[in-house]
């Protein structure tokens, strides 16, 4: 049975109408109806705004030296706006607006999915649908998804990493390469089923069950900072270029330095293959006093054990239905910079020439990587600029993680087709995202705002309006929690029934 839950007065626009909402109605802003239009059938609309009012407690009313009369009702208001009705496979608008006097219902699953194109089951399960009673999952489009790029934003303890890993677990599942560049160690907890029993209590909500995925190869420089890694990394030293080599030395070189580097590497080119301590070696044949500083620069390069071992290729790190992490846990940000560049240099042109099949980069703290043009300088941004901008015609996707959006490149945020944007509240970040969606909206801005932790606003193509979802419980364990330095489970109340409410917190870690 259709619920009614008021009935349009005043003057009707095109894009939005006032609404008196029933009495004994539990709508909510944001919540999803429906109005039968006498020219084009059922028309979806969001309820944008909701007002409560009583005339008997006016200021008239009250200060009034007369008792009010108790006849005045409570009257409930809504603002609603259009979002189209479906012809076709195309969303329209109304040409036409609604007559006053017009009856509004609850929107019904079907309609709500049609409109919005939440897709089909096959898709990214991100979770549900925030704004409507029943549980509507949302499935995203994949190849739109990671052939138009996507980003995730947030503030810190909003739910980023927490999204993102529910988004690597879904291409798991479809099979799709993925190669991410984890600055922290976050993601290789991927492997392991989730046993936390809270969140376990909660998937039945979602329609999942725990899982594992083995299918995940941890690289890591350092096997000795990163024990759990499964193989070591290294990169071959002999395809760094002398700018490469500027970028990775810990200290600025002067003009002599630079001249020494330079001769020893033509030297060094010369054998073929050749080492880093073969480098060393050359420059510290040469005649120059300032040629210590340049050894010293390098040797502690080679502390870094980056070209220690036999070089990963791109075709070692993408293969259907895997995942390769990156993890670059206590390495130092310069080098990081060179492996980023050098890697995801490697990935675009092993794809271009068809060497690898099509595979998302997943780029977490991409302000270090992509930083725009006053807050800082990073060798890996040219590079990064070009997939995002030719990375669609070759089927190299890319996936932009970050807490701090004002400080990535424009460029390369404004070619994320997709966004999903957990709390921001910073106001320089929150600009950053309106310069990067079209039609961003000071109302849109407010919402993000106030979101709730684990709940996320997804804009762009894979969606026909921006909806707001709660992210899904993930099947595998959480590694980017925070460390708890006082315990809080003793401090729950015994037998609380688990909700939303929880759930949201397990998100904010």
């Amino acid at each position: 049975m259709v619920k009614i839950v008021g009935m349009i007065f005043g003057e009707v626009g095109y894009s939005e109408f006032n609404f008196i909402v029933g009495s004994g109605s539990d709508l909510q802003k944001g919540a999803y109806v429906k109005v039968d239009h006498d020219s084009y059938g059922w028309i979806l609309a969001q309820v944008a705004s909701i007002r409560r009012y009583n005339e008997m407690y006016s200021l008239n009313a009250i200060t009034s030296t007369s008792q009010p009369k108790e006849e005045y009702q409570e009257r409930i208001v809504a603002k609603a706006k259009v979002i189209g009705y479906p012809d076709g496979s195309v969303l329209r608008m109304p040409k036409m607006p609604f007559k006053p006097g017009a009856k509004v219902y609850q929107a019904d699953a079907k309609l709500i999915r049609h409109v919005l194109n939440l897709g089909a089951r096959g898709g990214i399960y991100l979770g549900l649908l925030e704004g409507h009673q029943a549980k509507i999952p949302v499935h995203l489009d994949i190849n739109k998804l990671v052939q138009k790029h996507v980003c995730v934003l947030a503030k810190t303890g909003a739910g980023k990493s927490y999204t993102v890993g529910v988004l690597i677990e879904e291409l798991i599942e479809a099979k799709v390469p993925v190669v991410i560049i984890d600055p922290h160690g976050e993601y290789a907890s991927l492997k392991n089923p989730n046993t936390n029993p809270r969140e376990k209590d909660l998937m039945s909500r979602y329609g999942i069950s725990p899982r594992g995925y083995p299918n995940i190869t941890e690289y890591t420089p350092n096997l000795h900072v990163n024990i759990q890694a499964d193989k070591k990394f290294a990169m071959d030293i002999t395809q760094l270029s002398f700018h490469d080599y500027l970028e990775m030395l810990p200290t600025k070189l002067t003009d002599a330095q630079k001249g020494i580097l330079f001769e020893a590497l033509k030297i060094a080119k010369g054998y073929g293959n050749y080492t880093l301590q073969d480098l060393v070696d050359i420059i510290q044949e040469h005649e120059s006093k300032v040629k210590w500083n340049l050894i010293t620069g390098l040797e502690m390069v080679k502390d870094s054990k980056l070209f220690d071992g036999p070089p990963v290729t791109p075709v070692d790190l993408v293969k259907k239905g895997r995942v390769s992490i990156l993890n670059l846990r206590g390495v130092q940000p310069d080098i990081q910079e060179i492996i980023v560049t050098r890697i995801s240099t490697e990935l675009f042109e092993a794809r271009k020439k068809g060497r690898i099949p099509p595979l998302l980069l997943l780029l977490e703290e991409a302000h270090n990587f992509c930083p725009e043009r006053n807050f800082g300088r990073a060798s890996s941004l040219g590079i990064i600029r070009t997939i995002a901008s030719e990375g669609r015609k070759f089927g190299m996707g890319l996936c932009v993680v970050s807490q701090r959006p004002a400080r990535v490149d424009k460029s390369v945020l404004s070619q994320c087709n997709t966004q999903i944007i957990l709390k921001v509240t910073n106001p320089n970040d929150l600009r950053a995202i309106g310069n990067s969606i079209e039609g961003f909206t000071a109302d849109l801005e407010e919402e993000i705002r106030q979101l709730q932790p684990g709940v996320a606003l997804v804009v762009g193509e894979v969606v026909e309006q921006p909806i707001f979802v709660d992210i899904r419980v993930k099947k595998s364990r959480h590694g980017g929690a925070s460390v708890e330095l006082v315990r809080r489970g003793s401090q729950s109340r015994a037998g609380a029934p688990l909700g939303k409410g929880i759930l949201r917190k397990l998100f904010s870690r």
